[in-house]
């Protein structure tokens, strides 16, 4: 039997590459994501698992397949641009990784089948656009990360010196308190970043503090001012700017490939004219 033609073969790939940008296929992979996410979630259920555990998991079984078809789909269609592609990498990886024995060694491994999840963010552009301008960000959020380390060792030394190097006024529950919030370097740390989420600092920390330290307050309210409201909101600010560029830069490639799409159909309207001896209009 003679093998396909090259050209037969190009064609195959772009029919199946129009077959799986069609907003109706989008929209099918997606439900078996959310599907087989809504699977793994009943899979943690005991009562679930031992009234309809081996239909579960057949479900779920089904799903990868269905899941591993549409990667050699998509190889085949697009090749090289998937498989070397961010998004191509992120998938194989994801489904490979459930495909892994449920046995030996690599077993606990299994668990990262929940993963399968994110796929999501593959198959919807707007996740996508959000990953992506997070992604963006990263270079931006490392200098304020780098800030905020600095501003945190700087906190946390005078914070250890301040509170936790001996109190002759404390009694021995304050002193216990003084000692296990800023006893050492590391504990200072941890509990000026609970202070900066705000999670208990005022009645669980700083208020027990200034109890023994009146004016505590001076050391702490402009670090909650600093960290909180300036430094975590310029992070915030980062990831909202990169969200916004990643957008417009996605506006941009959509209308031009919509213009290249427009003259490649108005050049070849004009050759066929050409073709039948008629003239174009001006």
């Amino acid at each position: 039997m003679d093998s396909p033609a090259p050209d037969s073969r190009s064609d195959l790939r772009a029919r199946l590459a129009d077959f799986l940008r069609r907003p109706a296929v989008e929209n099918a992979i997606l439900g078996v994501i959310l599907f087989n996410a809504v699977l793994l979630g009943m899979e943690t259920s005991k009562s679930l698992m031992a009234a309809a555990g081996p239909l579960i998991l057949a479900l779920d079984r089904l799903c990868l397949a269905f899941f591993v078809i549409e990667i050699v789909a998509r190889l085949i269609a697009f090749r090289r641009g998937y498989l070397f592609s961010g998004w191509g990498v992120f998938d194989i990886a994801i489904v490979g990784v459930a495909l892994i024995p449920g046995s030996g060694q690599v077993s606990v491994l299994r668990a990262l089948r929940v993963l399968r999840v994110l796929r999501v963010i593959s198959v919807s552009p707007s996740l996508r656009r959000v990953v992506q301008g997070f992604v963006s960000a990263l270079p931006g959020m490392g200098s304020v990360f780098l800030l905020m380390s600095i501003i945190f060792y700087i906190g946390a030394v005078m914070a250890t010196k301040l509170f936790g190097a001996g109190c002759p006024t404390c009694n021995a529950e304050q002193a216990a308190q003084m000692e296990a919030w800023f006893g050492t370097l590391g504990r200072s740390a941890y509990s000026l970043f609970q202070i900066m989420t705000l999670e208990s600092w005022s009645m669980g920390i700083v208020r027990p503090v200034m109890a023994v330290y009146p004016w505590a307050w001076a050391f702490f309210v402009p670090f909650i001012m600093v960290t909180t409201f300036a430094v975590v909101n310029l992070l915030v600010g980062l990831i909202v700017n990169s969200m916004q560029d990643a957008h417009h830069a996605e506006d941009a490639v959509a209308t031009d490939a919509y213009r290249d799409e427009v003259l490649a159909r108005l050049t070849e309207i004009e050759k066929r004219l050409e073709g039948r001896g008629t003239q174009p209009p001006g």
